[in-house]
């Protein structure tokens, strides 16, 4: 399983309203270049080339659920494919997850794979967000 890191920043980013989690277009783009957790934007990344069935900018996420109980906020996020056609993917190693809705895509967190891996065509990448613990909880 992927590693979850967050990016510093979206703790700050979330205090000061430039995300609404609910509502929101998150994406999830991919990187094989090693992410600081200092970066805030998606202009810090160095995303994969497009092609091969792979869309500059990465792959919208669909929220399942965005709620709190007793004083837990959980957000549920559907899980991402993206599948390689008509040829591989550039490799990669991270899959960024971003704001697209936010004025400069403010980056929320990235997982690291472990290793640098090639998508051959025909093949995919699941990008799992945990459906039982849920992507991001926050008590």
């Amino acid at each position: 399983m992927a590693a979850f890191v967050k990016f510093y920043s979206f703790t700050e980013a979330l205090a000061e309203k430039k995300h609404n989690l609910g509502a929101d277009t998150l994406k999830v783009m991919l990187t094989n270049t090693l992410p600081s957790q200092s970066n805030t934007v998606k202009a810090d990344i160095t995303e994969i080339s497009a092609g091969n069935g792979y869309t500059a900018g990465g792959a919208t996420i669909t929220t399942t659920s965005s709620a709190q109980t007793t004083g837990t906020y959980k957000l549920v996020l559907a899980d991402v494919t993206f599948t390689a056609s008509g040829g591989a993917f550039a490799s990669a190693r991270y899959a960024v997850v971003y704001n697209d809705t936010a004025a400069n895509d403010e980056l929320i967190a990235y997982f690291d794979y472990g290793s640098s891996f090639a998508l051959p065509s025909g093949e995919n990448l699941l990008v799992d967000f945990n459906d039982s613990s849920g992507f991001l909880t926050l008590a």
